[in-house]
């Protein structure tokens, strides 16, 4: 056995521990005796199992329990969280520290990452909109602190652990102290941070001043990823038609994007390498422009991993990179498997075109017998979007209850658009900056692709183009990815034979 497939066992291994112990709670007793089954394989496995294998089985179950107790030790550290221990008392607490992240403002309330000083944790603060703080304000709150509510169909308090918040405080008394690099010292990475932020609010301004609403809050989430000033009409319309991903900075939106950027650049003339380098390019710009969220930092990496495999001609290996890059992740932050949706949908992305991307372009090429390249870079495009939306269909099934009927064909005429319409409202809304006179000029073009958005929108956004689930059960989402992993493994054996080429 090859090295490198050794390593995609053990990780794989290590991701399986980490599920395991997410859905079980799995005693110390059962640990214990799994790592001395272990270690007596290590030693002694090539009794059994013949040559080899008992060294790989051994140390698989080795890195299961490393695993299992990764998670378990992450748990431990949440339920000693000292941050955690003050929650739900009577009387108000007064807590003085700094603002973490972007405040995400809506349109009466504005939620703040709040850091305390000398408490680990992250304390999630809903206030009024007004008056607005920034990313560094040094702030000092009192009111009562309370441990995020779980819904029952949605477990919120789960949903904000992945990310380091243990409590919430809704419309404390909040005073401003101190202003970031005034009386302070920021570090250089906050100062990078900001300006990043300083540069989007700029080009969030200047599109809200060239572009009119429904246009400038479509403009705004692609460019931005910031959904939260659209409508409820306009959510409604791109949740039925399945285009929502790609206003907002999800998983599978930026791995589809990244593979379209690869066609278009592809289509364009370029030879891989520098299509490579081109999407990876414009890919992690998009993530910068957006605030460098977490789940798009994630993603990008995913997206990034696989270009990379494509590029150095390891197609056969972008599996084995891939999982190895989501154990990795998963060892700094366990929690993200199951409770981060986002990091489960730029997985299972991934492995979609992976598996099913080279299966689905080569059988509408087969029938459609189209032989110009720069079609069939086109079809590329159709048959990634398919491939990426067929693998995270049964996750968004069950966490969101809904599937759009009409998806594959919306995507199929959106997602071409998304690209120029990036590029034609970042540089109408960046010359916009300084000049709005100017800017109305380049903002034409970008005005056309995104009146198609809109009537894409409105034509198919009818009721029955969406099918509501209600309380999907677990067991559907195995028995559909049941389903896939059969047909997946019966395309790998007809690839073998040949019959698809």
């Amino acid at each position: 056995m090859t090295s490198s497939k050794t390593l995609f066992l053990l990780c794989i291994s290590f991701i399986a521990g980490i599920f395991l112990s997410s859905v079980f709670a799995i005693p110390q007793v059962f640990i214990w005796v799994f790592l001395l089954l272990a270690i007596i394989l290590i030693i002694f496995g090539s009794l059994p199992f013949g040559k080899g294998w008992g060294w790989v089985v051994g140390f698989c179950i080795l890195v299961l329990c490393l695993g299992i107790l990764r998670y378990q030790i992450s748990l431990s550290n949440i339920d000693t969280n000292n941050l955690r221990k003050l929650n739900d008392r009577q009387e108000p607490i007064n807590l003085q520290g700094i603002i973490v992240s972007e405040p995400d403002n809506r349109d009466t309330i504005q939620r703040l990452k709040f850091q305390a000083d000398n408490l680990d944790g992250i304390i999630l603060v809903t206030k009024s909109r007004y008056p607005e703080y920034k990313y560094q304000d040094m702030i000092k709150i009192t009111g009562k602190l309370k441990t995020p509510a779980d819904f029952g169909d949605f477990n919120y308090k789960n949903y904000l652990l992945k990310d380091g918040i243990y409590s919430v405080m809704d419309f404390p008394k909040t005073e401003l102290l101190q202003i970031p690099g005034i009386r302070y010292p920021v570090s250089v990475l906050a100062k990078v941070y900001t300006g990043i932020l300083l540069v989007k609010q700029k080009l969030r301004e200047s599109i809200r001043q060239i572009y009119l609403p429904p246009e400038s809050l479509v403009l705004e989430g692609t460019i931005l990823g910031d959904s939260s000033a659209l409508t409820d009409e306009l959510k409604n319309q791109l949740n039925i038609t399945g285009l929502r991903h790609i206003i907002a900075v999800s998983g599978t939106h930026v791995v589809i994007l990244s593979m379209i950027l690869m066609y278009l650049f592809l289509m364009l003339g370029f030879w891989r390498g520098q299509a490579f380098y081109g999407a990876v390019s414009f890919i992690w710009l998009y993530i910068l422009l957006t605030g460098l969220p977490a789940s798009g930092i994630r993603a990008g990496i995913m997206a990034t991993l696989f270009l990379l495999a494509e590029k150095l001609g390891r197609e056969g290996h972008r599996e084995r990179i891939i999982v190895l890059a989501g154990a990795v992740m998963l060892i700094f932050n366990p929690l993200l498997l199951r409770y981060d949706i986002g990091f489960q949908l730029s997985f299972l992305a991934v492995l979609g075109l992976i598996y099913l991307d080279s299966f689905i372009k080569s059988y509408i090429l087969k029938f459609t017998k189209i032989e110009n390249e720069k079609l069939k870079n086109l079809v590329g495009m159709i048959s990634a979007t398919l491939s990426a939306q067929i693998f995270t269909i049964p996750i968004m099934l069950y966490n969101f209850g809904n599937v759009s009927l009409i998806a594959p064909i919306t995507n199929i005429l959106i997602l071409p658009i998304v690209e120029p319409l990036m590029i034609l409202g970042f540089v109408s809304s960046f010359i916009g900056i300084f000049s709005s006179s100017l800017a109305m000029i380049f903002s034409v073009p970008c005005y056309f692709l995104l009146y198609y958005f809109i009537k894409i929108l409105e034509i198919f956004s009818q009721p029955w183009a969406m099918r509501v689930f209600e309380n999907v059960h677990w067991l559907w989402v195995v028995f559909l990815y049941l389903i896939i992993i059969v047909f997946v493994a019966w395309i790998k054996k007809k690839e073998r034979e040949n019959k698809f080429y």
